[in-house]
């Protein structure tokens, strides 16, 4: 049903949703105190009599959906891996004009240095009338926000790089805001609601975008008793045209780093609030406003769009998880997504920047063991049918390896089962009894991931200065070893476990090019749109050179004489490659030397390792071909490979397990005391010579097993420690001096894996 056909009396309705403004104070605003929900219209005829006799039209915009409706709402999607991929920053100019003429702002004198005198006096005297009649004019329309706030009144700033609002007055009038009488607060939301209830005729006017921008920011919006407001101002927001979202992307990426993420910070509030409410007395029925959510995350999508076209990002993408979505059923909203794809029937699956790393783990591992007894029940169907007999090895990726001849026997395995994949895997060392019950899983990828990556192995050069792994460019008949690393690193997130891998960030957005693996056998795969900042993570000194070659200020033809020609070194002998046909003859000058940088990069970490990159890529994507890689972002690839980098050894001390010992022997306590005063790259030690990675898995400590065990020997023994097992066993030292000096020589003098 369209939303224009509703009758009067519907309409009548749909006000009822937005409430009276009572007079709290700033404290009870933050409460959120108890309030009924009374008639809408007869609310607004005694703030505006003219209007309520006069006017019964509502805006289309505030109309409250029901769940089909809120399909309606076009998706804003800027750094997300869809099956469509939309760019906020990429529209053609076609869809941004012809813009609406602006109308004649009416004018305002007063600037901020005046506004401040106007509350200081008032602060000291308690005469508020100035500064009331000042937010009752501002806040009364879209007009006078304009007229309070534009830099210049009837300036047209239809740019996206000025938003032609006076930033630093909108700053100053809101931090006072809060901490005025009440009464004002309550004009204020009068007059967002007479803005919101205006009846739209046309396209909206970049001034019209202007007043969205400013009262997104208000403060007042903390509030549970402000939520209604809140609900249909976001609901405006995420209805307008794509091209006014472009507008408004790139004025949120003018804001402070503090104003940016107050925004973020009381979006996913409000969207926290609504799923979970502390008071759900305090808020309509859920039935009545399921627009709410997909409305405050559309928005939550813009500030994302800014945040990730900001170089450098103005905040962490981690800012924008709600950890609330923990506790939902993730999977129904990822299956909801996986049904629907790309189109605009909401689910948190559409905006992945919101959903934290663990939940991504949570909804890859829950897909993988899908996939797994999928692939059980198959094999047992096949057996039954034949009339065979049903071995229950047939479960599980059964791996059969030499301790010598490692590497060849575990490439053979998985080449041979390569349809097992995605069952659980077990592992069994030839000639040695004992079941897998973890700790030989781990081992094996342990010892796999030791001996492929040393230096002597010759697939991987380890760089020094950014102290990580790249791909040998050396040329060979066969890649399947390469293969066989990608494969382990799939089956180690399909199997929950954490690598001592060293890759630069560069080589997980290659990763994910595409995310998911394309039907054409021709198209490349791993081919990443890299930059001199991707470089610089691999061969900084390198990337230095071409920044400086970027920025010099003299003629570089005649100083440096390089042509679209460069050399390495493979295998002992230096090779030669044009970067272009003709390479060799052409020379780099100030005209084209941007381009020389660009295909330099591009020959360095896409084209002169692709034979290798694609075997890669195909052995990560034969076990972790998933929609769900499509949520990921190339930092959380890395993540759930190799674990986090934040250490906590007090999370750890709580979930610590032990063998021998108590957590109150005397030994235990020193250990910790002295684990606790450890500076972080001792802590990082500990944990590598503890479980063979000095990172943390998704699920923090408590998903390490980390277990504290006695051993009775001599005190003049060093510690030692079982990295399959997650295991440290302590001699009884006597004194905490001789623990940590024990345990300092132990960590410190660990092998590493495959480092130097």
């Amino acid at each position: 049903m369209n939303e224009r056909n509703f009758s009067v009396s519907q309409e009548e309705k749909e006000r009822e949703r937005l409430p009276p403004i009572l007079n709290h104070s700033p404290s009870g605003l933050d409460r959120g105190a108890k309030q009924h929900f009374p008639s809408f219209s007869s609310f607004i005829s005694t703030i505006n009599p003219k209007r309520a006799a006069g006017e019964h039209s509502f805006s289309t915009q505030l109309l409250a959906p029901s769940v089909r409706h809120a399909r309606e709402l076009p998706p804003i999607v800027a750094d997300v891996r869809q099956k469509q991929r939309i760019s906020i920053d990429t529209l053609p100019p076609e869809v941004k004009a012809p813009l609406p003429p602006e109308p004649v702002v009416p004018l305002r004198t007063k600037t901020a240095k005046e506004f401040q005198e106007d509350i200081e006096r008032a602060t000291a005297s308690g005469d508020w009338k100035s500064v009331h009649d000042f937010y009752l004019t501002t806040f009364d329309s879209f007009l006078e926000l304009n007229a309070a706030f534009k830099k210049e009144p009837n300036a047209p700033f239809n740019t996206i790089e000025d938003s032609g609002i006076n930033i630093k007055f909108v700053n100053v009038v809101y931090d006072a805001l809060v901490y005025t009488p009440p009464d004002i607060q309550k004009s204020v939301l009068k007059g967002i609601i007479n803005s919101l209830l205006r009846e739209w005729k046309g396209p909206r006017t970049k001034d019209d975008l202007r007043a969205y921008f400013v009262l997104v920011q208000n403060p007042q919006y903390t509030s549970t008793a402000t939520y209604v407001i809140y609900a249909h101002l976001l609901r405006q927001i995420a209805a307008l045209a794509e091209a006014d979202h472009h507008f408004l992307v790139h004025w949120f990426k003018k804001l402070s780093q503090r104003r940016f993420r107050q925004l973020v910070e009381r979006l996913l509030q409000f969207i926290s609030t609504r799923l979970f409410p502390a008071k759900p007395e305090e808020l309509p029925p859920m039935a009545k406003c399921s627009w709410w959510i997909p409305s405050a995350t559309r928005v939550l999508g813009l500030l994302n769009a800014a945040n990730s076209l900001s170089t450098p990002p103005i905040i962490s993408f981690t800012d924008f998880y709600n950890l609330t979505l923990d506790h939902i059923d993730i999977m129904e909203d990822y299956n909801t997504w996986r049904s629907h794809g790309n189109s605009n029937r909401f689910s948190f699956c559409q905006f992945p920047f919101i959903l934290s790393t663990a939940v991504k783990k949570a909804i890859i591992q829950r897909d993988s063991e899908q996939q797994m007894i999928s692939m059980a029940r198959q094999s047992l169907v096949d057996k039954v049918s034949r009339r065979q007999r049903v071995d229950m090895s047939l479960l599980f990726l059964n791996i059969r390896v030499r301790r010598p001849q490692l590497v060849s026997d575990s490439l053979d395995e998985l080449t041979r089962k390569r349809a097992d994949l995605k069952k659980k895997l077990k592992v069994t060392f030839v000639g040695e009894a004992g079941l897998d019950m973890g700790g030989l899983t781990k081992e094996w990828f342990l010892l796999l991931i030791r001996q492929i990556f040393h230096t002597d192995y010759g697939m991987f050069t380890y760089l020094k200065d950014s102290h990580c792994h790249w791909f040998s460019s050396w040329k060979c008949d066969n890649y399947s070893e390469f293969r066989l690393v990608g494969t382990l690193m799939g089956l180690a997130v399909y199997n929950s476990i954490t690598l001592d891998i060293r890759f630069p960030p560069c080589c997980y957005k290659k990763l994910l090019s595409p995310p998911v693996v394309t039907c054409d056998q021709n198209t490349p795969v791993g081919i990443g749109a890299l930059t001199l900042d991707d470089l610089q993570q691999v061969m900084p000194d390198l990337a230095r050179g071409l920044g400086e070659l970027l920025s010099y200020e003299g003629n570089v033809e005649e100083d440096f004489y390089l042509t679209f020609q460069v050399s390495q070194e493979e295998l002992g002998t230096i090779k030669s490659y044009n970067l272009k046909p003709g390479g060799d003859k052409i020379p780099v000058t100030n005209q084209n030397r941007k381009e020389y940088v660009q295909l330099y990069i591009d020959f360095l970490l896409n084209k002169s390792i692709y034979k290798q990159f694609a075997a890669f890529y195909y052995g990560f994507h034969s076990v972790c071909a998933s929609n769900a890689l499509m949520l990921l972002r190339p930092e959380e690839v890395e993540i759930l490979v190799c674990g986090s980098p934040e250490l906590d050894m007090s999370a750890l001390q709580k979930v610590a397990q032990y063998e021998g010992y108590s957590k109150t022997d005397p030994t235990v306590r020193c250990f910790w005391d002295v684990v606790l005063a450890f500076p972080l790259e001792m802590q990082k030690k500990l944990l590598h010579f503890t479980t063979g990675s000095d990172r943390v898995p998704v699920g923090g400590m408590a998903d390490l097993n980390f277990k504290i065990s006695k051993i009775d020997v001599s005190t003049e023994w060093l510690p030692i420690s079982h990295t399959c097992f997650n295991q440290i066993c302590l001699p009884p030292y006597k004194s905490k001096k001789e623990l940590k000096q024990k345990l300092t020589i132990a960590i410190s003098n660990a092998e590493g894996f495959g480092l130097e």
